[in-house]
Order: C-alpha cells, then sequence, then structure tokens
C-alpha cells in the first residue's frame, strides 16, 4: 500500500481569479490492514488538489501495485493546488497502463477502484470535483447530513436500481464484493464525475469498502457527528471498522472546508440517492 501526504490543519489555498479569496482546508488519513488479510492493497493521495482513495485487486501484490499506480500518477497531474478533470483522466490512462506491466504474468489481471475528490477552479470559484471507478465511497456530510455522492459500479447496485434488491440488503448479498468498473484489467478507465461547490462547514469521507461493509452510511454518519477534527475523524472510523468485523483493509480520507469564497453560479451536481 502506498500513502502520500500527511494530515494538515486549517491549511490556505489562493483560489486563482479570485482577487485574494483564499479557501480553507483541513484534512486527515488513516489505514489499516484489516483482522483478515495479510497486507494491505489500498492507497491514498491527500493534498491539493487531491483527496483520493484507492482499493487495489488481483493476484499476488498485484493489487498493491495498481492502487500504488493511479496515486502516483495522480501525485504527478500538477504542482499547484488546482487541477482538471483532463489531467485526472489522463493520469487515470497513464495508471492503467502502469497495471498492465505491472500484472506481468498474472492470469487474471489487476486492477483498482479509486475514488476521491480533486480542487478545480473556474472563474474564482473553488470546486470539488469528485469521480468514481469502482465501489469505494466518496460523501458529504452538509449541515450535519451525510449523503453518498458516489453511486457504486457493482452488481448489487445493478439490482437496486433495478428493483430486485433493496439497498439495505445489498451488503449482505453473496455478489456484494463483485464490480462492473474497475482501473487496469485491460480496459480504460471510465470515471463518473460530479461537481460540488465547496462550501464552509462541509465535510467529506472517501473511503474504501472496508469501512462501508462494517459501518454502513448510518453508523459513518453517527460516528462523524460526534467527532471533530479530520485526522481524528479519520482514525475514529478506521478503528471501529476495524473492531466491527476488519473483514477487509479499511482507509478513510477526510477533507473539511474551514473556509471558502462565496459559491457563486457552481452548479451542484449532487445526485439524489
Amino acid at each position: 500500500m502506498t500513502e502520500l501526504g500527511r494530515a494538515a490543519t486549517a491549511h490556505a489555498i489562493d483560489v486563482p481569479g479570485a482577487d485574494g479569496a483564499v479557501l480553507t482546508l483541513s484534512w486527515g488519513a488513516a489505514t489499516d490492514v484489516g483482522r483478515r488479510r495479510d497486507h494491505n492493497e489500498d492507497s491514498y493521495i491527500v493534498g491539493a488538489p487531491f483527496f483520493v482513495v484507492a482499493d487495489g485487486m488481483g493476484g499476488h501484490l498485484a493489487g498493491d501495485r495498481a492502487s500504488d499506480a493511479v496515486v502516483r500518477r495522480l501525485a504527478q497531474v500538477s504542482e499547484q493546488p488546482f487541477t482538471t478533470r483532463q489531467g485526472i483522466q489522463r493520469a487515470l490512462l497513464l495508471a492503467t497502463a502502469d497495471i498492465e506491466r505491472a500484472a506481468g504474468g498474472n492470469a487474471i489481471g489487476a486492477g483498482t477502484t479509486v475514488t476521491g475528490i480533486a480542487l478545480v477552479a473556474s472563474q474564482g470559484q473553488p470546486a470539488a470535483l469528485v469521480f468514481n471507478v469502482g465501489d469505494s465511497r466518496t460523501y458529504r456530510i452538509d449541515a450535519g447530513v451525510l449523503r453518498r455522492v458516489t453511486v457504486d459500479h457493482s452488481v448489487v447496485q445493478e439490482m437496486v436500481d433495478a428493483g430486485l434488491l433493496r439497498a439495505e440488503d445489498a451488503e449482505r448479498h453473496p455478489d456484494s464484493n463483485v464490480i462492473t468498473r474497475a482501473v487496469g484489467f485491460g480496459e480504460p478507465p471510465e470515471p463518473d464525475w460530479w461537481t460540488l461547490p465547496l462550501r464552509q462547514g462541509d465535510r467529506y469521507i472517501v473511503c474504501s469498502d472496508g469501512l462501508t461493509k462494517e459501518l454502513g452510511d448510518v453508523g459513518i454518519a453517527r460516528i462523524a457527528a460526534r467527532v471533530e477534527g479530520a485526522q481524528d475523524l479519520a482514525e475514529r472510523l478506521v478503528g471501529d471498522a476495524v473492531v466491527a468485523g476488519g473483514r477487509d483493509n479499511v482507509t478513510v480520507v477526510v477533507l473539511q472546508v474551514d473556509g471558502a469564497p462565496d459559491d457563486g453560479d457552481v452548479e451542484d451536481t449532487l445526485p439524489r440517492h
């Protein structure tokens, strides 16, 4: 597993084209191998412009290399605190080629999920560009209410969407680990994208499915309501997921918006679950 970046508190970022306006963020991250795995295939990157989690899969060590390839390619996109959708797409394409080489003769190939937040700015307005491939998740807490931003690329999500399975039963379904999109496995990456305004007081939680399968949305929301501080919340969520069973690697990134310019005309593309 690969950990890029470190926790930060009240980090101020100048917004380009905003006449001196500043975006102030705090962030943290934590990861654990869990109780049943012998190594950690998750990776993450924290630090403007990226707050991202990747959950690798494949044969021995192949998942490690896949998730590593994604976060390292993202780290190369830009030295600036804001990036672009085109830069992310290019990084994912390069990571796909890296993963193909790393998989070598592995018969089942290698791949990784990836989800998280990229900071973008347009006409002086900062925004969160959320992207997702696979079943790792990004959540936003707005006015104390946790809502899922991303939509899982999984067999059980397709069953829920088709009305064949209740959402509350999805995590216990025998096919809950079967995903329908990934970065790697010789296929071009197909991310979903959402643009959200960055508003003071908002919190974002980015996580691998090792968290969601143990705590669920209700458990995540309950803990987030009680724990302040980005690093404290990341550590608490990971710790509670391990205590709850720790059946998989668990990785959490938390981003808090401490201060932001008025969001102006930034369109909120958050889906309604």
